[in-house]
């Protein structure tokens, strides 16, 4: 299996080393950002030259998108690709978070061209950190199952993980259908400038939804269509 690693928190951000860790000894290429892109959503660069250092045979520092990414990947780097697998990024990517995301844009730009795809997300709780190995070992989890479960064309995965103390109660994965909810819009108004002000835990939700499911502390898994 020829796998092609992203993200958008950069190819050095510690969600993609913990996805390395949770995919274990599968064939895995990274192709990432060199930069952090958080919310670049699905920008592609088609007016400039995109910088491509090859760090070693398996591991590429792309100067684009998570888009342009998986778009140099599959075409120059291995056309051969089976999955596309995107993440873990260090923050949630719920309801309509996938139009934003950076890390969703890369398994869509995926399914545009027909290959499956998984985008990975680690929901974070104010400004407390991320304790990786939580992450990894449910990434690995997660993957095992995704991996064997059929997958229409034009589809991909979307998981997200919750936050959870080190006491907590192991979350269970929950399929489920996006929260199709806006996110909060708030902003603080000096003078000309407009500082946005909305808070992410704050969101409207309907029960049973991606967020409903990793708000109470289970794994959200969606699946999105073209």
């Amino acid at each position: 299996m020829t796998l092609i690693l992203t993200n958008d928190d950069g190819i050095d951000a510690d969600g993609i080393k913990a996805l390395k860790e949770a995919l274990n000894d599968r064939h895995g290429i990274i192709a990432a950002p060199q930069q952090h892109l958080s919310g670049c959503g699905h920008q592609v660069t088609t007016h400039g030259p995109i910088n491509v250092q090859q760090r070693s045979e398996v591991e590429y520092a792309i100067g684009g998108t998570p888009a342009d990414c998986i778009r140099i990947a599959i075409t120059h780097i291995a056309p051969n690709v089976k999955w596309v697998i995107s993440g873990i990024n260090s923050g949630g990517n719920m309801g309509v978070d996938s139009y934003i995301s950076g890390t969703v844009a890369a398994v869509r730009e995926a399914a545009f061209h027909g290959i499956p795809g998984i985008a990975l997300s680690q929901y974070r709780k104010g400004s407390k950190p991320v304790d990786w190995q939580i992450p990894t070992r449910l990434a690995r989890l997660v993957l095992a199952d995704l991996f064997d479960r059929p997958l229409e064309a034009g589809s991909f995965w979307n998981v997200n993980f919750p936050y959870l103390e080190p006491e907590e109660a192991e979350p269970k994965i929950v399929f489920c259908q996006p929260s199709i909810e806006p996110l909060p819009v708030a902003y603080r108004v000096e003078g000309d400038e407009y500082f946005y002000t909305g808070k992410y835990g704050d969101r409207p939700y309907s029960k049973g939804t991606d967020i409903d499911v990793c708000f109470s502390g289970n794994i959200a898994v969606t699946k999105i269509s073209l």
